[in-house]
């Protein structure tokens, strides 16, 4: 048992004792991995990202290395493009 009493305790990680409700996934995968990240896919790229346009890391996007380069490229590419903002000036 958890020294909290919750299973995944933590900031916002779902159940536990400060825990609120799962978050969701970027991307539905199925067991083998994202092959590819659309940089024209705006919705699913801004939840990603922070309120402030900071891309989040891979623990909070339960991601591996490989998929975290291509969500980050991706994102990077659509800043690019002006399909994205930098900042959170025009969020």
């Amino acid at each position: 048992m958890s020294r909290h009493g919750g299973s995944s305790g933590g900031p916002g990680g779902g159940g536990g004792r400060f825990g609120g409700p799962p978050r969701p996934k970027l991307v539905k995968t199925s067991g083998q991995g994202i092959e590819y990240v659309d940089y024209k896919d705006v919705e699913s790229l801004r939840r990603a990202m922070s309120p402030n346009g900071k891309i989040y890391g891979r623990k909070r996007l339960q991601t591996t290395a490989r998929e975290q380069k291509l969500i980050a490229q991706a994102v990077k590419r659509a800043r690019f493009l002006g399909l994205l903002p930098y900042t959170s000036a025009t969020l």
